[in-house]
């Protein structure tokens, strides 16, 4: 399925009804989030939601954090964008990860952990009355976008708020990410968040300086 036809269509429809809708957007970072944000800003009310547990520690949370707010301010979007800091919570990501800490990035425990900030999206924009609810995880050329929409579209079920698919690393999206990180000089993180993919960094800059 091509999930950047899909949000063409939403998004043409969006332009055609005339209005502004409310989409709570779940943020993993500022660099990911820069291309989207520039990208729905148009047609959207957009909130951050800044929900990360898996993140190792706190200290490299809260740099993500104010990367993030420091962009929404810097950035000259045509509305303020407002921000949602959840607590930070790493035990209850180690706890639902329980039992894959051996598989590999990008594979089951990654797909949790994608349900698990999804849902906590999901969950918020029903409470607050959100028309959409979406992520900047399918920006990454490291995340499966199909999990990823898959999930969305059974928590849009379960939830009842419509889920916008995406696939932000479409029409150069990734490349535009890494554009504004230049121009707004946003911290580049080199791993995803939590130990085990910082392990994982780790081990293969290990394997490089060996192969050297």
């Amino acid at each position: 399925m091509n999930y950047q036809i899909l949000l063409d269509e939403t998004l043409k429809k969006i332009r055609a009804d005339n209005k502004r809708p409310k989409l709570l957007l779940h943020v993993c970072c500022a660099p990911c989030s820069s291309y989207v944000l520039e990208y729905l800003n148009k047609y959207f009310d957009i909130t951050v939601f800044y929900y990360n547990p898996n993140i190792a520690s706190y200290e490299e949370y809260n740099k993500r954090y104010l990367e993030e707010v420091r962009f929404l301010r810097e950035y000259p979007f045509d509305k303020e964008i407002k921000v949602v800091n959840c607590d930070y919570d790493n035990l209850k990501f180690e706890r639902m990860v329980k039992g894959l800490e051996q598989e590999k990035e990008g594979g089951p425990r990654c797909f949790k952990c994608y349900r698990l900030r999804l849902e906590k999206t999901a969950e918020y924009a029903k409470e607050n009355n959100f028309d959409y609810f979406t992520t900047t995880l399918t920006i990454s050329p490291y995340k499966n976008a199909i999990v990823l929409n898959e999930i969305g579209r059974e928590l849009s079920s379960i939830y009842g708020v419509e889920y916008l698919y995406s696939d932000f690393k479409k029409k150069n999206g990734y490349k535009r990410s890494i554009e504004l990180s230049a121009v707004y000089n946003l911290y580049r993180q080199d791993f995803c968040g939590c130990k085990y993919s910082l392990l994982d960094r780790n081990k293969r800059k290990n394997e490089l300086n060996v192969n050297k």
